[in-house]
C-alpha cells in the first residue's frame, strides 16, 4: 500500500505534459491562477476572468488617434480593400470600435451579439453597457493580412468643444481593455494635427501601462516639406515627452500610409525605410503572439499575488463587531501605508502595485468584512507556476516558432506587395543590384579592381591573402567587416584571391561604404561566373 502511495506521489511531482505553449497558459491559468483570483475578487477590481478566446485569439492591431489622422484609411492601406461598414471622411467618420476580423462571408456583426458569442474575447465588454455595444461591431472579410491578425479600428478622438460632449460610456476604460489584449497599440498623428486634446491625453494615460506595446506613426508626412517636416517632428518628440513622461525617447515610424501620390516626394526613401521597419514590426506579431500572451499571464499572475496580500492585509485589520465602517475609511485613507509594509515584508516592487488612487475608489464599493485572509497554498500554487512551469513553456516557444516560421507570419495585402514590388527600399541597390541582369553586376567598374590586382603582384593569376588583405584595409572598414567580405570572396577557399574574387571583394566593400548589408550567403547572381559549379 505505501508503495502504491509513493508511486502516485511521484506520478503527481512529474511536470505536466502541455500540447502548445497556449494550451499550456491555458490549463496554468485554470488551475493555478484563476482560484487565487476568485478568492480575493481581482475581477472586482482590475480584469474579468480570461476565457478559452483570450488565449486562442490572433494578434491583434489597436488604432488610435484624434479624428482625420488616416486610422481607417490605414487599415485600408494594409488590406488593399474596403471593409465592411468602412468611412472615410475629414470629419469625425468613425463613431464606433470596429473589431476588423477574417471570415469567409462578408458582413458586420453588431456588438450586441458580439459579446454573446463564445468563440470570440468580446465578453467581458457587456459591462460598459448598451451605451458601448451600440457603438462597437464587428466587420468580417475575406483578407489574407487579417487571417493572421485582427485590427481595432476606434472612434476619433476630439478635440476643442467637441470632447465636451459625453459618449455615454466609459471610453478611457474601452480603450485599457483592449490596451490589455491587443498585441500592438499604434498610435497615428496627423502632421498637421500634433496638438494632443485633454481627451487624447486622457486615451494614452489609459494605455501608459503598455508602453511595450506601443508604436507612433507621423502620418501624412508627404503633406509638408523636408524642412517642416523635421520641424514637426521635433514639436511631436516634445508633445510625446510631456504626456509619456518616459526617460526613452519614443520610437516614432514616419510616412503617409494610403495609396495617394506623396505630395512632397523628396522624402521617398525616408518613408520607404520606415514603412519597412513598421512592417516587420507588425508581420513578426503572430510568431510573437505566444511569448507576449505568456509575459501578459506573468504581469497578471503578479498583479493578483500583490492585490491577494493588500486583501488580506484589509481583512485582518477590520473589527469583528463594531466601527466597521470608521475603520474602512481609515484604512482606505491610510492605504499607502498599507502598500508600503506589504512592500517591506514580501520583498515587492513598488511597480507591482496597483494604481493607488483608483484601488481607493474601489474599495470604496466593497464590505471589507468578506474579504479573505492569507490563503498560503493559493500563493504557493502561483510562485510554482512562475518559477517552474513558465520556464518549461518558455523553452517550448523557440521551437514552437521554428515549426511554424512562414504560418506565423502576416501575408497579402501591403505585405505581399511591398516584398513583391520592384520599386520597394532596396530594389535594384546594394546587394540586390543586378539580380535580373544577365551581365554579372561586379563588371561594372572592373577595370579599377584589375587595375589595383595588377599592382599587387599575382603569381598564377592569384594575389596572396596577406597582400590582399592589407589593401582592403584601406577601405577603413572595422576587422569584422572586412572578415566577412574575406569569407564570402575567396569561394574557392584557398586561403588566396584570383582576379575575379578580388573584384567581388572589392564590390562588397563598395556595398558595405554605401551603407548597405552585406549578405549573409552570396546570392547567386553575384558569385564570379567561373565559380558557379562550385
Amino acid at each position: 500500500m505505501k508503495r502504491w502511495l509513493s508511486g502516485d506521489d511521484r506520478r503527481r511531482r512529474e511536470p505536466e505534459v502541455y500540447d502548445s505553449v497556449v494550451d499550456g497558459l491555458k490549463r496554468l491559468y485554470r488551475s493555478k491562477l484563476h482560484p487565487l483570483e476568485e478568492f480575493y475578487k481581482f475581477h472586482d477590481f482590475h480584469s474579468p476572468p480570461l476565457d478559452d478566446p483570450d488565449f486562442d485569439a490572433k494578434p491583434m492591431v489597436l488604432l488610435i488617434g484624434q479624428y482625420s489622422t488616416g486610422k481607417t484609411t490605414f487599415i485600408r492601406y494594409l488590406l488593399e480593400q474596403d471593409f465592411p461598414g468602412i468611412r472615410i471622411g475629414p470629419e469625425p467618420t468613425t463613431d464606433r470600435f470596429i473589431a476588423v476580423m477574417y471570415s469567409e462571408q462578408e458582413g458586420v456583426i453588431p456588438g450586441n451579439a458580439l459579446v454573446v458569442d463564445t468563440k470570440k474575447q468580446f465578453r467581458p465588454l457587456t459591462k460598459f453597457g448598451n451605451a458601448f455595444l451600440n457603438r462597437f461591431q464587428c466587420s468580417q472579410l475575406n483578407n489574407p493580412v487579417i487571417n493572421s491578425l485582427s485590427i481595432i479600428d476606434t472612434p476619433g478622438i476630439l478635440s476643442g468643444e467637441k470632447q465636451r460632449v459625453d459618449r455615454g460610456y466609459d471610453f478611457a476604460g474601452v480603450l485599457e481593455w483592449f490596451a490589455e489584449r491587443v498585441d500592438r497599440i499604434i498610435l497615428l498623428f496627423d502632421a498637421h494635427k500634433l496638438d494632443i486634446s485633454d481627451e487624447f491625453r486622457r486615451a494614452i494615460e489609459a494605455i501608459k501601462g503598455y508602453d511595450d506595446k506601443i508604436r507612433i506613426v507621423l502620418n501624412k508626412a508627404d503633406m509638408v516639406d523636408h524642412q517642416q517636416l523635421m520641424r514637426v517632428y521635433g514639436a511631436l518628440m516634445w508633445s510625446l515627452g510631456k504626456v509619456l513622461n518616459t526617460p526613452e525617447v519614443a520610437r516614432v515610424y514616419i510616412g503617409s500610409f494610403w495609396d495617394q501620390p506623396l505630395q512632397y516626394d523628396m522624402n521617398r526613401r525616408l518613408f520607404e525605410l520606415e514603412e519597412q521597419d513598421l512592417f516587420h514590426d507588425i508581420q513578426a506579431l503572430p510568431r510573437n503572439a505566444a511569448l507576449r500572451k505568456l509575459n501578459d499571464l506573468i504581469k497578471r499572475a503578479r498583479l493578483a499575488k500583490v492585490h491577494a496580500y493588500i486583501i488580506s492585509a484589509l481583512k485582518k485589520e477590520m473589527p469583528s463587531m463594531f466601527g466597521k465602517d470608521s475603520k474602512k475609511k481609515e484604512l482606505i485613507n491610510n492605504l499607502n501605508d498599507i502598500y508600503g509594509t506589504i512592500q517591506r515584508d514580501h520583498q515587492i516592487s513598488p511597480g507591482d502595485f496597483p494604481n493607488l488612487a483608483r484601488m481607493k475608489e474601489q474599495l470604496q464599493h466593497h464590505d471589507f468584512s468578506k474579504f479573505h485572509q492569507i490563503k498560503p497554498k493559493l500563493l504557493e500554487a502561483v510562485d510554482d507556476m512562475l518559477s517552474n512551469d513558465i520556464a518549461r513553456l518558455m523553452q517550448m516557444i523557440p521551437k514552437e516558432e521554428e515549426a511554424q516560421f512562414e504560418e506565423k507570419r502576416v501575408k497579402g495585402g501591403a505585405f505581399e506587395n511591398y516584398e513583391e514590388s520592384p520599386f520597394g527600399i532596396g530594389r535594384g541597390e546594394g546587394v540586390d543590384k543586378g539580380r535580373d541582369e544577365a551581365e554579372w553586376v561586379v563588371n561594372e567598374l572592373r577595370y579599377e579592381y584589375d587595375e589595383v590586382f595588377d599592382k599587387l603582384n599575382p603569381t598564377d593569376g592569384k594575389i596572396t591573402g596577406a597582400a590582399a588583405k592589407a589593401e582592403m584595409v584601406r577601405s577603413k572598414l572595422p576587422n569584422n567587416v572586412l572578415g566577412k567580405i574575406w569569407k564570402l570572396a575567396d569561394v574557392d577557399r584557398d586561403g588566396m584571391l584570383d582576379s575575379d574574387e578580388w573584384a567581388l571583394a572589392n564590390h562588397l566593400i563598395k556595398i558595405k561604404l554605401d551603407g548597405h548589408e552585406l549578405p549573409a550567403i552570396l546570392p547567386k547572381h553575384l558569385i564570379p561566373p567561373s565559380k558557379r559549379d562550385l
